[in-house]
């Protein structure tokens, strides 16, 4: 994942919610989460940095555990129409 990729999404969602106050960005040590732009784009929108320490995988194991029990059983056991409707304007 490239610096210009994860400073999109960010933006997308700062967009999206419009903080009013300080929030908390989690992210892991990748290369694109310690870089200037990424730190000066955290201090430009009042947002604060959280990353965890080198080789601690266990931070995301709840958020993970949830969403693949969320995909096995009510993602995969559905079927979806993929048909776009048809709207007259």
């Amino acid at each position: 994942m490239t610096t210009d990729l994860a400073l999109d999404s960010l933006l997308m969602a700062v967009w999206r919610r419009k903080p009013e106050n300080k929030v908390m960005v989690h992210s892991d040590q990748g290369s694109q989460f310690s870089s200037i732009e990424w730190k000066s784009f955290l201090i430009a929108n009042n947002l604060e940095a959280s990353m965890s320490r080198r080789g601690n995988c266990h931070d995301n194991a709840v958020a993970e555990s949830f969403f693949q029990l969320l995909k096995r059983e009510r993602i995969k056991h559905r079927v979806y129409n993929t048909n776009p409707p048809n709207y007259m304007i």
